[in-house]
């Protein structure tokens, strides 16, 4: 089982890697008010650490017990 998961680990960051080589070209995000110029790859990580966080607060929120606080 700890080889799976060091298996997974290692692809998902080869792939990760890969994405960050082939996306280097300036975009313009919008945000409100604001415009921010960035490297594509900085929001696309900046986009996956924010589905981190969202996702391990959800999960801390469920494994919550009912009735304590």
């Amino acid at each position: 089982m700890k080889n799976i998961k060091i298996i997974l680990i290692t692809v998902a960051v080869s792939l990760s890697v890969v994405v960050a080589l082939q996306n280097t070209q300036q975009v313009e995000t919008k945000f409100l008010f604001t415009s921010i110029t960035m490297p594509r790859v900085l929001l696309l990580l900046a986009t996956l650490a924010l589905g981190f966080i969202i996702g391990f607060i959800t999960a801390g929120l469920l494994r919550r017990k009912p009735g304590k606080s």
